[in-house]
């Protein structure tokens, strides 16, 4: 074989391997988490039923006093778990990567309204609006596990989900941020 075709394969094999493994999924609009993307082993040691990992990444570009950047809203596969597999726990496990997709829309939202006064502070700048969006999607998280106890509140469950949709749902023209 042509050692070039051969370096070509390798490379094609490894990046199809490598995107066929991806351990993260990027939030989208009436996509719905499954139990089959909670990869991790549940934590022996901890009481809840469930666990997701997900995160907001953020990366600029400044230059010729143009400011453009990049949100990802995403859920980890390889840091969440599921001890308890039902829908119920689903739907709260999903309210969880919805929050998240809250506080990306709302990142969105601060930097459209940003305006770049100094261009040398612009890297602390954006990172003092990240920080923040990132502080309050942590509390709104906790608030959120607290007032359902952790899914228990079935009451409280079904008000939440409602107010995560409503949340979503008025921050619609902040979703385009991809």
């Amino acid at each position: 074989m042509n050692p070039l075709l051969n370096i070509l394969w390798i490379t094609v094999f490894s990046a199809t391997n490598l995107f066929q493994k991806n351990p993260l999924i990027e939030w989208k609009e009436g996509s719905r988490l499954t139990w089959d993307d909670f990869k991790r082993r549940p934590d022996p040691n901890s009481p809840n039923a469930a666990l997701t990992g997900s995160s907001i990444k953020f990366n600029f570009h400044y230059s010729n006093n143009n400011l453009q950047y990049h949100i990802q809203c995403l859920f980890d596969k390889s840091s969440s778990w599921g001890r308890v597999k039902t829908d119920y726990i689903l739907s709260h496990e999903q309210g969880h990567f919805d929050i998240t997709e809250i506080y990306a829309r709302k990142l969105n939202k601060a930097l459209k309204e940003y305006v770049v006064k100094d261009p040398d502070n612009l890297s602390k700048d954006l990172n003092r609006i990240y920080q923040t969006e990132m502080k309050e999607l942590n509390e709104f998280q906790n608030k959120y596990d607290k007032e359902t106890n952790f899914s228990i509140n079935k009451d409280q469950q079904t008000e939440w989900l409602v107010k995560i949709r409503n949340e979503l749902k008025g921050l619609e023209g902040f979703a385009e941020y991809r």
